[in-house]
């Protein structure tokens, strides 16, 4: 049987039998179980030990008598309160009564004397057995061991299983039998699900044997059975993401040698460590960076568990919405929502693996394919901001806010950093991941200037073509195509932004404060800022010199973070020296203190450099694709 299951598997996948018959070994299976089997009993007796006896404090949660104690000393204190009142009352001059005053002194004597005891009763006497609310101790921790199996799931999984798959990828190119893998006619999908499936795979096996405990525990703590397979799913989603994203950082990264594995490891510990202090805060899922923390399971953990934390309100996940459809209302909804976050990344992490798998010299993404990603990933951006949250209230009733309004505007504002600097950090990595080498620029510049046409206009038209959609062509006007792309929506909300304030809170609505024109001016600048930084950093990219990739990334540090660290230290403020503030990589902060005809120079200074830059660039490429032959005759 063991044999025909494992021709069966070698028929569907046969680098997944290779890492099965290299894996699993008869030391890795009793390791494996005796792993998980020490931890599981490890775990359960651990809870065991703090099962109540005979010195349970009478103060403890599951002491029935304790909770009487605490009323009463509560009653008793009131009485204190209400007994000091009357002796300052009856102690003063205006109202002095000597018998009275004694009554009440000896009265509160009498109250003190009780409360000592009651507190004696309730800090200092232990509970007795028969008062232990036992079967809520067994529900309470059963519901520890079940979240304690989900938390060490999650780190298991993600973090080992990213250890190994790195080291698996990074040995094989040590060995050269990565290249021979390359070169089978087995499709990549095909070898890299079996990567997946089969280098974990003594991880799978330790995480199997703990999962009858987990449903168990999980049953026994009264959580329904939908919810926990609807983990269950949550979880193998964020496997596949974040290993199909470990595979492609092994086939980018494989300069680092051994330190893929710890580097790749480390950066999931960091992400899972903050995932999981933003998922038990007491914050919802209504910023635009939402979709980051919903490529972890600890959301769907916390919405199993709303009480999690005592500081936690329970209904914030439930008003989850993604473009104001309620998806938070059940668990069906959010998990479909965890699993559209995760397929459109691993959609396109794949759409890369197919094209670095075969060729490590090809650029991760086509053009096509990277004006595609950045419309998708702007209805993620969008479809998280795009909710219905309780902007500003006009009362309150017992606490508890009434009359509350629901502004578009308050939602946008609130994410409006979000929204620039999510969608500045995309196009940065689209910029880097589409940048052809200096070769490849050199050799298309050199194809087009050897071309021969008989119309000028055909061939401007088909060098337009090529900068759209050429693979080794500049990038620059792949970057203007992608600002557009993204900078579309934010157009439409500064035109209808007037008409989506309906209560016109106007403390909130940041249009109105700037004005329309100046707004899409404001717009105008960051897509000319950003075009700026996207021409030098191709222009370095084409020196000579072998360390431009490094030295392109020290100087887009220097672009983005100089200047604000300086405007710091020197004091320059927004609302004294807007002119600095508009040549900066954040003109927004000085639109609303600067006049119209300032910032519409600004921006024509802005798009003027921008030419000049371009003409730089355009020369640097036609003097690159220049022959040899032509260069030395040239005296270059």
């Amino acid at each position: 049987m063991y044999l025909n299951l494992l021709d069966k598997i070698g028929d569907w996948n046969p680098q997944l039998l290779r890492e099965i018959k290299g894996r699993f070994k008869v030391f890795n299976v009793i390791f494996a179980f005796a792993i998980s089997l020490i931890a599981q009993l490890g775990l359960f007796i651990y809870h065991l030990g703090k099962y109540p006896n005979n010195k349970y404090p009478m103060n403890g949660l599951y002491c029935n008598l304790g909770r009487v104690y605490q009323k009463q000393i509560e009653s008793v204190y009131k009485l204190i309160e209400q007994t000091q009142k009357q002796v300052k009352f009856y102690s003063s001059k205006q109202n002095y009564d000597l018998t009275k005053l004694l009554e009440s002194q000896d009265k509160l004597q009498s109250l003190k004397a009780q409360q000592k005891q009651l507190d004696y009763n309730l800090y200092q006497q232990p509970c007795p057995i028969s008062e232990i609310n036992v079967q809520m101790w067994w529900r309470d921790h059963w519901e520890y061991i079940f979240i304690t199996l989900c938390i060490v799931f999650i780190y298991t999984l993600l973090v080992a299983g990213t250890y190994l798959l790195v080291n698996n990828l990074a040995q094989e190119e040590k060995h050269g039998t990565l290249n021979f893998i390359r070169l089978s006619p087995q499709p990549e999908t095909s070898i890299l699900t079996g990567k997946m499936l089969g280098v974990p795979i003594v991880i799978y096996l330790v995480i199997l044997l703990a999962i009858p405990l987990h449903i168990w525990s999980g049953i026994s703590a009264q959580v329904n059975i939908s919810y926990i397979f609807s983990f269950y799913i949550v979880l193998g989603a964020s496997c596949f993401f974040f290993y199909s994203a470990t595979l492609l950082f092994s086939l980018m990264s494989n300069r680092l040698s051994g330190f893929q594995p710890w580097l790749a490891s480390g950066a999931v510990v960091i992400f899972l460590l903050n995932a999981m202090q933003f998922a038990f805060s007491s914050e919802g899922l209504h910023t635009t960076a939402a979709w980051l923390r919903l490529l972890t399971p600890f959301d769907m953990l916390k919405y199993m568990f709303p009480n999690l934390l005592n500081n936690s309100n329970p209904s914030l996940l439930a008003e989850t919405q993604f473009f104001y459809l309620p998806l938070g209302k059940n668990v069906f909804t959010f998990t479909g929502l965890h699993l559209l976050n995760y397929g459109v990344g691993c959609y396109w992490i794949w759409q890369a693996l197919g094209r670095r798998f075969r060729n490590p010299n090809a650029t991760l993404l086509s053009k096509g394919q990277s004006y595609l990603l950045v419309a998708c990933y702007q209805v993620i951006f969008w479809g998280f901001t795009l909710q219905y949250t309780k902007n500003y209230c006009l009362a309150y009733r017992n606490y508890k806010p009434i009359n509350c309004y629901y502004d578009l505007n308050y939602q946008i504002g609130q994410n409006f950093l979000w929204l620039i600097f999510l969608n500045f950090v995309l196009l940065t990595c689209l910029f880097m991941i589409l940048s052809p080498c200096r070769q490849q620029v050199q050799d298309w510049a050199r194809y087009r200037h050897q071309q021969t046409s008989s119309s000028d206009a055909f061939s401007n038209k088909s060098v337009w073509r090529d900068l759209i959609w050429q693979d080794k062509s500049p990038v620059i006007v792949s970057v203007g195509l992608s600002l557009m792309i993204i900078t579309i929506p934010l157009l439409l909300w500064i035109l209808l932004a007037p008409a989506l304030n309906i209560h016109h809170h106007n403390a909130i609505d940041w249009v109105n404060r700037i004005g329309r024109l100046k707004a899409i001016i404001g717009v105008a600048m960051f897509i000319a800022i950003t075009m700026i930084y996207a021409t030098i950093l191709q222009s370095i990219l084409l020196l000579k010199t072998s360390k431009r990739v490094f030295l392109s990334s020290i100087i887009l540090g220097i672009l983005m973070f100089v200047p604000p660290i300086i405007f710091g230290l020197l004091e320059i403020r927004p609302e004294t020296n807007t002119m600095f503030w508009l040549f900066s990589n954040f003109p927004w902060a000085a639109l609303e203190y600067s006049d119209t005809i300032t910032t519409f120079m600004s921006l024509l200074a802005e798009f003027t450099v921008l030419a000049l830059l371009n003409l730089h660039l355009a020369n640097q490429v036609k003097l690159a694709g220049e022959s040899a032959t032509k260069a030395l005759l040239a005296g270059r």
